[in-house]
């Protein structure tokens, strides 16, 4: 037998599997055990639809951008690879081709 961990809300062993998430049955509480664990870990960094980021994840960009200083705008659906988390305002460090090195928002991004 399978043991899951405890609720995060109230701390009840009963908990069972729904899917990709878990859920509790004394309080209802849903929850996804990797957001879990790496808001445990320290920095949460999520895009515009709530998906968790890490390092080294590509995203899309899904706002048009002006860049001070550039002669043109990052546009939207623009793909960004290998994305570095990091704390601030702008959480996400990065390299973009034809661009040069970038520091977003992730409220502008969406994973890829």
């Amino acid at each position: 037998m399978t043991t899951t961990p405890k609720c995060p809300e109230c701390r009840s062993a009963i908990t069972y599997p729904t899917g990709q998430s878990l859920m509790c049955a004394e309080c209802g509480h849903e929850w996804n055990p990797d957001e879990v664990a790496a808001e445990e870990d320290g920095l949460v960094v999520k895009d515009a639809n709530g998906n968790v980021l890490k390092d080294g994840d590509d995203v899309v960009m899904i706002k048009d951008l002006q860049v001070k200083g550039a002669p043109k705008a990052l546009k939207a659906g623009t793909k960004v690879r290998g994305i570095k988390l990091v704390d601030g305002d702008h959480n996400i460090d990065c390299r973009i081709d034809g661009f040069g090195a970038m520091a977003l928002k992730s409220e502008f991004v969406k994973k890829a």
